[in-house]
């Protein structure tokens, strides 16, 4: 036998598992690199959890409370020291002993611990743009003895409002009343109060946080629509199908008198006539449909109040429509909102941003037939940029027989209404002029 297949069985052996099952034992690893990180997963995995949770625990709190003025002070301490002892430069150990003394007095100032009980209550959380959105802040002292004047800060969206505590008794209550600004639509997050020790160098900076972050949605502003949707949907007739019932109310004909046929519905008078049983049969109706597609292409607006415009028209819209408790269906470019209550709808209508890289008005609308297919009224909320070839191609993705209307919103422009085929387009310049805009259009 030769070297070479000597060799080569002695390497079969050695690579053959030890157990039957075929599973590699420590003696006969599969790889280096395979048993390495067997013996790592077993040993070093929960070693490492354990320092991770302690310098998440423990160091994590200390570091926090540096701030980058105090990383500076401190990093140059360290530096000025021991250029100090290596080269006997007295200036730089007084520059350093007075950093340090800094750091220790700073440490004093954050020392100690403060025993409050902190209520943070806002008196809505859901406000119209424009509105007053009041809130409150109770702290109670719940510590055995008197607590010196501190600071509690109050993160409102991206600004922060500082509240002064003064030297409070056991347990006296002080409490400050605040005002949020709601000139915009948007989701503000309130809190969480945090209580705040500092030095008067700001170097260090401790925060012990109070409550939870709560959420306030500023609603965009909408008005009420006179009459049942502007008057454009009749719950009651409802709109005609061509399938045939035989029991609604829009009455279609009469027919011969099936065997399980309702006897209520049996027309006597043509009976008698033609003595043989007749009964009447209808026409399904349907309950209206309102879908309203909302374009959030900020390309087709002029400026950002023609944006807000549109979303408040389409939230009037929407609102009207839930109210009257008709079937109702919003979409945008970035897809359908939720409509089963008033409160969702405009939770959804504050988080709408515009974007620039989002569909036109012609895309929105093939969407809206795909995703609504049963609309018997369509509106296109759209800005003052869209074209008329755009609403035309637009028009042209409703179904035949469904009622079109396009809402063009330019801020200060006169209310206009024309027609473009069988789509009714409507000019809206202000918000309150919706109403009367809505009425121009069945005029």
């Amino acid at each position: 036998m030769s070297s070479k297949s000597s060799a080569g069985k002695a390497v079969a052996f050695l690579a053959r598992p030890f157990h039957r099952d075929g599973a590699p034992t420590r003696l006969h690893p599969t790889s280096l690199w395979a048993e390495a990180a067997n013996v790592a997963s077993i040993y070093v995995a929960p070693v490492w959890e354990k320092v991770a949770a302690w310098l998440a625990r423990c160091v994590r709190p200390v570091l926090s409370t540096v701030s980058v003025l105090g990383a500076v002070v401190m990093g140059a301490a360290v530096v000025l020291w021991i250029l100090g002892a290596a080269f006997g430069w007295q200036e730089a150990k007084v520059a350093a002993l007075l950093a340090s003394v800094l750091l220790l007095i700073a440490i004093v100032f954050i020392l100690g611990t403060s025993r409050y009980a902190v209520t943070l209550d806002l008196a809505r959380t859901r406000v119209a743009v424009g509105d007053n959105a009041v809130g409150s802040i109770a702290v109670t002292n719940t510590s055995p003895r008197a607590v010196l004047p501190s600071a509690l800060e109050l993160p409102v969206g991206a600004a922060t409002a500082l509240f002064h505590l003064p030297r409070m008794k056991p347990e006296e209550v002080h409490e400050d009343l605040f005002t949020i600004p709601t000139t915009r639509r948007a989701v503000i997050t309130v809190g969480p109060v945090r209580s705040v020790r500092a030095d008067p160098l700001n170097l260090l900076r401790r925060q012990v946080l109070w409550t939870e972050p709560t959420d306030l949605f500023v609603h965009p502003r909408t008005t009420g629509l006179d009459g049942p949707a502007a008057g454009f949907l009749k719950d009651l007739e409802g709109l005609p199908t061509t399938e045939l019932s035989s029991a609604d109310v829009s009455f279609h004909a009469l027919r011969d008198y099936v065997p399980g046929d309702d006897r209520r519905h049996i027309h006597w008078k043509t009976t008698a006539r033609t003595g043989k049983l007749m009964v009447r049969q209808f026409e399904e109706t349907r309950r209206a449909h309102m879908a309203v597609a909302l374009s959030i292409n900020t390309d087709e607006y002029e400026r950002e109040e023609d944006f807000e415009l549109a979303v408040s028209a389409a939230a009037s819209l929407g609102r009207q429509a839930i109210k009257e408790a008709r079937e109702l269906s919003v979409v945008t470019q970035r897809g359908p909102i939720r409509c089963e209550t008033g409160k969702n709808m405009l939770d959804d209508m504050t988080r709408i941003f515009g974007n620039t890289r989002r569909g036109n008005a012609v895309d929105l609308a093939r969407t809206l037939s795909d995703v609504v297919p049963n609309a018997s009224v369509v509106f296109f909320v759209v800005g003052s940029k869209v074209t008329p070839s755009q609403l035309r191609s637009a028009a042209a993705s409703v179904p035949p027989g469904v009622r079109s209307f396009a809402i063009r919103c330019f801020s200060g422009a006169q209310s206009a209404r024309a027609n473009i085929a069988d789509l009714t387009v409507l000019t809206l310049g202000d918000l309150g002029d919706l109403a009367a805009v809505l009425r121009k259009a069945v005029a």
